[in-house]
Order: structure tokens, then C-alpha cells, then sequence
């Protein structure tokens, strides 16, 4: 693998924090950045640092979009016997038609936030809708994987990991190519490659980045090492994921709001929800569907719900109905 790019764990964490919290416009603002991307440095903007700080990210939903929970019911449970989701009808999107109970399913969760913490302290989760520029291609990987359990769990986590940062799908490794192909239409793999950032060439980065303040300089550098590792610098798995998923010490991030694991969300579409994560790669989901509730004979659709953390240092999971 090429070492040029390979960062901290940490480092990564205070970029991704930092970009997280001010958003790419708000960024630009706050420090300034509109004379330096605007006043003739052309390598910026060919190598997409412009495109990096205002354009919308591939996945922006937030704690700030979870706007359903209930702390009325913590610590309730549903007055029906638990049975399990996967034995209810199914829909040719991988979701499932919900009737009265309370339903559970132990499934596939992905890695939707790189550069921070994994679930765990007593942390709970909460429902929001799957929002960002990349919304579409999350959601069809997710979905399409439900009737291709011949493709590994890692897979799609790399074919995230690549959209998050926003690596060029044409440059990914041959097997990724694959699956890639496997999940997701031509169109869209066009769509994602015009979308990409290029690579920043060895002993570039000083000279794009010189005076792009630390925090953003950070972040930058460490979408630039993920994306590097996904196509051309060969990175294992594991490498891959010390980038994406810290270890050590959890602090509570800026937004954050106290959330105890098992708190119920008021689903809009009529049922209720809640998350309880084992790791950022499984996630057992418990719904509750009343007797009168609008949502019998409704869809459950995983692909289009993300478990958002109390703690934003946390990782926001995305959902599917591929079971563990």
C-alpha cells in the first residue's frame, strides 16, 4: 500500500468532526476560504477541493433529521410475544409488509459515518431518513443485496466506503468493479464517476492544501487516504477500517443528545422502531405495530432508514434486510 496518505485514527476523527459540524459551505465561510479556492489556484479546483467544500455530502443525514423519539415509552416493551420479521411477506425491494406485533430482525448494518466511533456505552440510536447526494446509489446497493447473498457483507461496506468517499468507481479494484456492477445500474456508475474526486498525486498535497486552515486540511487528507486505499493503493479490509471506524476513547461529540439504548422512535409511517447495535456491521431492530395502526400492510423498507447516535462521535448505520 501506498504510505504516503496513511493518517491516525485520531487525525482522521478531528477532520471528519470538524467538516461534520460546520458543513462544506459553512466551512468555506468560517475560515475564510473563498478568496484562496476563488483567486487562481486552479490545482485546487482540478483536483476537487472546491467541489469538496460546497457541495452537499454523499450522506447527510444527521441526529438533527432524528425527530421522532419517544422517551415516554423507555423501557417498554411491546404487549405482543417478539416473532421473527423475516417471517413476514416480502417485497421485491427486500422489505418486509408489517402486520400487528412486534417484530424483530438481527441484520446486516453498514458503516455510513468514516472517521468515527463504533456503537457502544450505552449510546442509543435513533431513527432518521436516508438523506445526501448519494441517497439513490446507498439505497439500491442495500436493497439489491437482499437477493444477492452471494456477495460478501465486506463487499458492500467497501462500495459505501467508496461513495462516502467519493472515489471513482472506474479506478476501484476489478472485484469491486464486480460487485459494484452487480448492484447498482450503468447509469448510476456513470453518474458516480462524474460525481468523484481524483486522487491528489505524491508530494501534492502541501502544495494543494497550503493554506486551507489544519481542521479542514485534516479531513481532506483523510477522504483523500480512504479513497487512495480503495483504488489504487491496494489496502486491506482491516487498513480500511482502522481509517473508517476509531477505537479508544469516546468523547461525546458537538450536537450531541442523550439518547439510552432501546428508545423507541415514533415512526412517520406509523409504527414504531428501535435500534440496539452490535458493532457497526449488526443491528438488531425491533418494531412495533399496533392492532389499529396505519402501517398494517405497509412496507418496511431498511434500505431508506438509518440508526442515527445520541452521540455524534458515533457512527450512523445503515439498514438492511440481509439477515446476520
Amino acid at each position: 500500500m501506498d504510505h504516503s496518505y496513511r493518517i491516525t485514527r485520531r487525525a482522521f476523527a478531528a477532520g471528519a468532526m470538524t467538516f461534520g459540524i460546520f458543513g462544506a459551505s459553512a466551512a468555506r465561510a468560517q475560515f475564510g476560504l473563498g478568496d484562496l479556492l476563488d483567486d487562481g489556484l486552479g490545482l485546487v479546483g482540478d483536483l476537487g477541493v472546491g467541489k469538496w467544500l460546497e457541495g452537499e455530502a454523499p450522506v447527510t443525514t444527521a441526529l438533527s433529521d432524528a425527530e421522532w423519539a419517544n422517551p415516554a415509552l423507555d423501557n417498554v416493551d411491546p404487549p405482543f410475544t417478539a416473532q421473527p420479521l423475516a417471517s413476514l411477506e416480502r417485497t421485491d425491494d427486500g422489505g418486509f409488509i408489517l402486520q400487528p406485533g412486534w417484530w424483530q430482525i438481527t441484520a446486516q448494518s453498514y458503516c455510513l459515518h468514516a472517521g468515527t466511533h463504533g456503537p457502544g456505552g450505552g449510546d442509543g440510536y435513533l431513527y432518521a431518513p436516508l438523506k445526501g447526494s448519494a441517497d439513490e446509489y446507498v439505497r439500491d446497493i442495500l436493497r439489491n443485496s437482499v437477493s444477492r447473498p452471494d456477495i460478501e457483507q465486506r463487499q458492500i461496506q467497501l462500495l459505501i466506503w467508496a461513495i462516502l468517499a467519493r472515489a471513482k468507481f472506474e479506478d476501484l479494484r476489478r472485484e469491486l468493479q464486480v460487485v459494484a456492477s452487480q448492484l447498482l445500474s450503468r447509469r448510476q456508475l456513470a453518474r458516480l464517476n462524474r460525481s468523484a474526486m481524483d486522487l491528489v498525486p505524491n508530494g501534492m498535497m502541501g502544495e494543494v492544501l497550503g493554506e486551507v486552515p489544519g481542521p479542514l486540511r485534516t479531513a481532506f487528507e483523510a477522504e483523500a487516504a480512504l479513497r487512495r486505499g480503495l483504488t489504487v493503493g491496494g489496502a486491506s479490509y482491516d487498513e480500511l477500517e482502522a481509517i473508517a471506524v476509531l477505537g479508544g476513547d469516546v468523547p461525546l461529540g458537538a450536537g450531541s443528545r442523550e439518547i439510552p439504548s432501546g428508545r423507541w422512535s415514533d415512526h412517520p409511517d406509523g409504527y414504531r422502531i428501535r435500534y440496539f447495535p452490535s458493532g457497526y456491521s449488526e443491528t438488531r431492530t425491533d418494531i412495533w405495530v399496533a392492532e389499529d395502526s396505519d402501517a398494517v400492510g405497509e412496507e418496511y423498507d431498511p434500505s431508506i432508514q438509518v440508526a442515527v447516535p445520541g452521540n455524534t462521535s458515533r457512527q450512523r448505520l445503515a439498514q438492511s434486510g440481509r439477515e446476520r
